[in-house]
């Protein structure tokens, strides 16, 4: 008998209708591959079926039983679980919170939770490691562990990950596709969400494609490499100029790339350290960067490099060391005089304000840039105040441009998909 079954499902916000009669099958113990775009409706779809939105229409039948205006916690007993996009834990739990969390359906049961959980941390050993630590202060990697731990302590039927690789190095996602399969090898069905095509011909075999709320394709993972115009609309950029369709425009660079050798020192760490609870996150760091200069940081996960970018920009004190931008020694100084100074940033995690639109995401982005900062001039609405206000419009319509996310201009940034908030 089939595990989940959609048909005809649609779902709206605020009368905005994004989901247009979805049909989509899992048979039990099967990984099924959800694919599309940004915005294509991937991540609503999976909370339509764990019950986190209410359909507006279709029916969602899930092991015999009709889940279509199930409360989450309904589905949860059932045996769905959900591993969401983006954040999935809480940064101020602990790792072992986390876990005793993940197993609050068989709190009476304490030893299948004693049991699950040291599965759990055999299967991730580096949770081990961090079982007394914040989940704030794991990688990004980490705490994708961490999220699948507590969904296999709540032993899913059906398993539905979004965004599995988002953010992630190709080694660590290996790694957390293996444990996928092992989930499966238990008999648990999957749905994985994934924008990389290269990903899901991984470990599914069966695929479906969204665009616009829309069911484009159903079958074999394989069949779809022979899409193309599924294919190009995803992966592949420039590949319309090869079939005679109109090309993709790509912006030129506004300058050519140019040697740093001469240039000055714009970032400098010399011997940071910082440690944890004991544990030494970062040691002995040394870094220039260079103005002008493009600089990657690489390593596993865990190797200190969000931890580097906090401790550079202000949100955590070094243990030892020193830290200078722009000549200026900004060791001790706090988060926002750096960001006077220049520094900005780009979080793993999208930190945006989810009740505001994108081009006022956008704007506040703009707040250190205003010439104005007066009160009385603001309300009387001084010709300062008018000039400052239509640069900022001008400036945040040319990013939306630039990202190409007119069409999410006046969408609040909750209704977003994963992907196209990292865009924001």
């Amino acid at each position: 008998m089939t595990l989940l079954t959609c048909e005809g499902v649609e779902v709206a916000y605020d009368r905005v209708q994004v989901l247009f009669g979805v049909d989509l099958a899992v048979e039990p113990g099967e990984i099924v591959a959800l694919l599309g775009t940004n915005g294509a409706g991937k991540s609503t779809l999976l909370k339509a079926i764990s019950g986190v939105v209410d359909p507006i229409g279709g029916t969602i039948t899930f092991d015999g039983c009709d889940v279509t205006h199930a409360d989450g916690v309904q589905t949860t007993k059932l045996g769905i679980i959900q591993v969401p996009g983006g954040k999935a834990v809480f940064p101020t739990l602990t790792v072992a919170e986390h876990l005793r969390a993940g197993g609050w359906l068989y709190r009476d049961d304490p030893a299948y939770l004693h049991e699950a959980t040291e599965q759990a941390l055999g299967t991730f050993p580096r949770l081990r490691e961090r079982y007394d630590q914040m989940a704030g202060n794991l990688s990004g990697g980490e705490q994708q562990m961490l999220a699948l731990g507590m969904a296999f302590i709540a032993k899913p039927k059906l398993l539905m990950i979004d965004e599995l690789s988002l953010g992630l190095a190709p080694t660590i996602v290996e790694q957390l596709l293996g444990i996928v399969r092992r989930i499966q090898d238990q008999g648990t069905a999957i749905v994985l969400v994934e924008q990389s095509i290269n990903v899901a011909l991984t470990v599914a075999e069966r695929a479906y494609f969204m665009e616009k709320g829309e069911v484009r394709f159903e079958g074999a993972t394989s069949e779809l490499l022979e899409r193309d115009d599924i294919v190009r609309s995803v992966f592949l950029e420039g590949a319309a100029s090869a079939t005679g369709q109109t090309p993709v425009k790509v912006r030129k660079p506004v300058a050519p790339r140019t040697s740093v050798e001469g240039a000055a020192v714009l970032l400098r760490l010399r011997g940071v350290t910082k440690d944890f609870g004991g544990i030494r996150a970062v040691d002995d760091v040394d870094l220039d960067l260079h103005e002008g200069e493009i600089l990657g940081l690489i390593g596993p996960n865990g190797a200190g490099k969000t931890t580097i970018f906090d401790l550079i920009s202000g949100f955590l004190v070094p243990d030892g060391g020193r830290i200078d931008l722009d000549g200026h020694e900004v060791t001790y100084m706090s988060a926002d005089r750096r960001a006077w100074l220049g520094l900005g940033r780009s979080f793993q995690d999208a930190r945006l304000i989810p009740s505001l639109p994108v081009a006022e995401n956008i704007a506040i982005g703009l707040e250190r840039h205003l010439a104005v900062r007066d009160l009385v001039a603001a309300t009387l609405n001084l010709p300062g105040v008018v000039r400052m206000e239509e640069d900022v419009a001008w400036t945040v319509s040319d990013l939306i441009e630039l990202m190409n996310l007119g069409a999410f201009r006046d969408k609040f940034v909750r209704e977003l998909s994963t992907g196209t908030r990292r865009i924001v």
